[in-house]
């Protein structure tokens, strides 16, 4: 790799003057400029230390270190890039597992061992196979920063190339190229204001800089509003606390509360082309645990496996500091990449609060002043300009390509009052809070109804009442409430017992637990009940809303409870019956009989 030089062409260096554990001070002389995120190397021994400058003070700054620092002394040389902390774009992305300097990892591991090096330099895509590039583009062309100039296939997408995001202006094609390429092989040749410039199927980019930033400064692309939202087949997301497509959203939960199968069972089944995964900071087993889930996993839209789709940017708790820091960042960007493309993108960011943790690390050895439980004063705006990044664009070529981002955080003894939690839920729009109790009762997802919100409910109304029901959010917005009032009839009865309350509150609370278990639960591991899709999820919201409205006349509260019990389980055996399967119709026509005010079937009910 070639050093950058200073203004009279000598290489850029700069010298270690104290070391912080993983944050080293450095310093320059007179003529050496440095610049706030610029990579540099220390160098111990034989082994150059990535490492990223977070603040400079006059011919000082300081640097994080992305390794072990364990060697380095005052004095050692560090060499610096003129480069910021970037990504490298292109094809065979998918189905990798990196770390957040976008290290392949399991090419490290066959390169260097099980155990990985410090210092250790692997590409981060594959430099020798080949890819079948077809034009999009013909010479003479006028094409702008971020425009397709052909497309190769990778995996279950169609990869487009793209000009540069970092160009300034339209570029013209003096000459394109068709048939099987290396990355490192050019495929183009086009004039620019700097003369002509060869590209090839790789670009760089900032991970700390969006990417449609320069796009839209130059109006070559379009951020929309978000419109329709993201179908998770997750009835209780779905219905009552849904996510926009291009949207935000926040799982929160105490350990044990089902954060991971949760954003599994979403990965898998969302409604989107691209699945990114960031693991920033969570215990080893946990991650190995999702990258060999994911291999296995059957993907039931293209046909293949999960990882066909993915990619899984790893940070456990256990590895650097700096890189967990830099992994969601690194994420981000992978995502604006393929949104770009007009693909729709989810990220997953798993946990958000060992990433701020990590942040807080940092911050404490650069000795800045601390903020709320020691986080930086900054906190706030880290989390939000990261959520930020997520959003709804119209491309260039007039396709659109969105970036959902869902981020988990697991606030110590489940305490959502802490700042990490506090700073997410003002930053992103949906907020699906999971609780200790429903996953103690083996409730699933454990998604508390009372806590948690959605401010889409209403922004996606348009887009609800047209394609689903012209009262769906309204009768969305009822049943909730109805969710409310058995919690307060419920609390009432813990003091005063069933007798303390009247029969019509009785029936009433019945009501609501019949919609708590039969809709809100689901079976993560029913090949049946664990999707949901939209269309059905209708047919049983206005089957329930029936018996909901239903005026019964009961004796007593034992014949209340009777009812609901077999309503219960008369829906959990129809959630898990095949669409238009016989079970599918009997149970169906047996609810209906009941949501008509006829009396329970003494056969084949249950």
């Amino acid at each position: 790799m070639s050093k950058s030089q200073n203004k009279n062409g000598s290489p850029r260096f700069a010298t270690v003057v104290e070391v912080r554990e993983s944050l080293v001070i450095i310093q320059v002389d007179e003529q050496t400029a440095l610049k706030k995120n610029e990579v540099g190397y220390v160098c111990v021994g034989e082994e150059r230390l990535k490492a990223e400058v977070l603040r400079i003070r006059g011919r000082t700054a300081d640097m994080q270190v992305f390794e072990d620092t364990t060697g380095v002394r005052v004095g050692d040389r560090v060499e610096m890039t003129d480069e910021m902390l970037s990504a490298s774009l292109g094809p065979g992305l998918l189905g990798r597992v990196f770390d957040g300097l976008q290290s392949p990892l399991h090419d490290v591991a066959e390169q260097y061992g099980f155990f990985l090096p410090r210092g250790a330099d692997v590409p981060s895509l594959e430099e020798t196979q080949e890819w079948a590039f077809t034009p999009a583009v013909k010479e003479g062309d006028r094409v702008p920063p971020g425009g397709v100039l052909g497309t190769v296939p990778e995996g279950p997408v169609t990869h487009k190339v793209m000009v540069p995001f970092n160009e300034a202006e339209p570029v013209t094609i003096n000459w394109i190229g068709h048939g099987n390429y290396k990355l490192t092989d050019t495929i183009a040749r086009v004039q620019t204001s700097r003369g002509e410039q060869e590209l090839t199927m790789v670009q760089r980019w900032p991970v700390r800089r969006a990417i449609p930033a320069s796009l839209l400064r130059n109006r070559y692309a379009e951020r929309l509003y978000s419109q329709q939202p993201l179908t998770t087949g997750t009835r209780i997301i779905d219905t009552f606390f849904p996510i926009a497509t291009g949207g935000t959203g926040c799982i929160p939960g105490p350990f044990g509360a089902g954060k991971t199968v949760l954003q599994s069972t979403i990965a898998r089944y969302a409604t989107v082309d691209i699945v990114i995964v960031v693991a920033c900071g969570e215990r080893a087993g946990e991650v190995v645990e999702t990258i060999t889930l994911y291999p296995e996993t059957s993907d039931p839209r293209t046909g293949g496996t999960l990882m066909d789709r993915t990619i899984i940017i790893c940070n456990t708790s256990s590895m650097p500091v700096a890189a967990r820091e830099a992994s969601i960042y690194m994420g981000v960007t992978l995502a604006e990449y393929y949104r770009q493309m007009g693909l729709n993108v989810l990220l997953i960011a798993d946990s958000t609060s060992r990433w701020a943790q990590a942040m807080r690390e940092t911050s404490g050895r650069m000795e800045e002043i601390p903020g709320e439980e020691a986080f930086p004063a900054y906190l706030d705006s880290s989390i939000k300009s990261v959520y930020e990044r997520a959003g709804v664009i119209r491309c260039p070529d007039d396709s659109q390509g969105s970036v959902t981002m869902i981020g988990t955080v697991s606030p110590a003894g489940g305490n959502f009052e802490e700042p990490v939690t506090q700073s997410t839920l003002g930053t992103v729009k949906t907020f699906l809070g999971l609780s200790y109790d429903r996953a103690y009762k083996r409730f699933y997802p454990a998604i508390d109804p009372l806590i948690s919100w959605s401010r889409y409910l209403d922004q996606l109304r348009p887009w609800l009442n047209q394609n689903l029901d012209a009262n769906w959010v309204d009768d969305v917005k009822r049943l909730h409430e109805l969710l409310r009032e058995g919690d307060t009839i419920n609390q009432m009865m813990q003091v005063t017992g069933e007798e303390g309350i009247t029969l019509e509150d009785f029936i009433t609370w019945q009501k609501s637990v019949l919609l708590d278990m039969a809709f809100l639960q689901q079976d993560a591991f029913d090949d049946v009940d664990a999707f949901m899709p939209r269309e059905r999820q209708l047919e049983s919201l206005h089957l329930l809303k029936k018996i909901i409205d239903c005026e019964y006349e009961f004796k007593n509260r034992d014949d209340v409870r009777t009812f609901f019990t077999k309503v219960t389980g008369l829906y959990k055996n129809w959630n898990y019956s095949s669409l238009n399967s016989a079970d599918y119709s009997k149970y169906k026509r047996e609810i209906e009989h009941l949501a008509s005010g006829g009396p329970p079937h003494t056969q084949d009910s249950i």
